[in-house]
């Protein structure tokens, strides 16, 4: 017989907030996520990522692909600018400037925050009806606009809400940011949520997509570390019986192998269907397991 004596004092205090600050639609996953889509050439891996992409309503899209710039469509989609391509998936900088470009959007958003306080000031200050010679020079000159003669508020291109940013990773599997700069590439993904931080407390974040032809690979491929990360998955139709094993076992504290390989088959009909897994699901949400995105499988 096991007796506990518990001791008040040493409590887990758990902190306020979420690990998931978003709102996301309503049937869609949690933000933000590491999510990995699974599947052999021309299986339907960009197509299903563009689709939940476009499902999540993210603000910024970053593609890291040496495809990507040659896709109209799928950057007309997603509304990718050109200068978040990343092309050259050789260059093991590129986690450094998609650390560079969200702290960008985090000081963009701290400015028009300060700039608003500002703003603020300045208006009580007009309805008040101060002569504008009283008012000081810096703040008239701050809002003052001569194009329009007229003092404008500050702007801020997502309106003042926090951007939710993703980044898409397509066709990089064997290139040297798979390998050589793999170390980079995992801290980028085991830190993703908290790129971004802001000053008071809180984080930009970014959800990231990994779309590759295999789980595991002897060299380039997911490592062990994007691997533990994943929150959720997309899985085609694999011929691979030992890759199959290894979800299977990557997945085990969550179902045994026989019912996931059950719920396997019943998503998997189709040709281009897929199991979708979403291991952080949202509590009105009847399941983690779907059959493509709009399908529920409850075991």
């Amino acid at each position: 017989m096991v007796k506990s004596v518990k001791v008040k004092s040493l409590g887990i205090k758990v902190p306020k907030g979420s690990a998931f600050a978003y709102e996301t639609p309503h049937d869609c996953p949690k933000a933000h996520q590491l999510l990995g889509v699974i599947g052999k050439r021309g299986s339907g891996k960009s197509v299903s990522a563009v689709n939940l992409i476009e499902a999540m309503k993210y603000d910024r899209v970053i593609a890291v692909s040496p495809s990507m710039g040659s896709n109209f469509e799928l950057m007309k989609r997603l509304n990718i600018n050109p200068e978040d391509i990343f092309s050259d998936v050789d260059d093991i900088e590129i986690p450094n400037k998609i650390k560079a470009i969200i702290e960008e959007e985090r000081d963009d958003l701290v400015r028009y925050k300060e700039q608003m306080k500002q703003y603020k000031r300045f208006k009580k200050l007009m309805d008040e009806n101060r002569p504008t010679w009283s008012i000081p020079d810096d703040i008239l000159m701050e809002f003052y606009d001569p194009m329009r003669g007229d003092f404008i508020p500050p702007y801020h291109k997502y309106g003042g809400k926090k951007p939710m940013i993703c980044v898409m990773f397509d066709d990089i599997q064997g290139s040297y940011l798979m390998t050589k700069g793999s170390r980079r590439l995992n801290q980028l993904c085991i830190y993703h949520r908290h790129l971004g931080q802001f000053p008071d407390g809180g984080s930009l974040g970014a959800s990231l997509i990994f779309c590759v032809q295999s789980f595991k690979c002897n060299v380039g491929g997911l490592t062990r570390a994007i691997r533990g990360q994943m929150t959720s998955m997309i899985l085609f139709k694999t011929k691979n019986e030992k890759e199959l094993d290894d979800i299977k076992d990557e997945f085990s504290g969550e179902v045994s192998k026989d019912t996931f390989q059950d719920i396997y088959n019943k998503a998997i009909t189709e040709p281009h269907d897929f199991l979708f897994i979403d291991l952080h699901k949202k509590p009105h949400q009847p399941s983690m397991f779907r059959r493509n995105f709009n399908e529920y499988l409850v075991v």
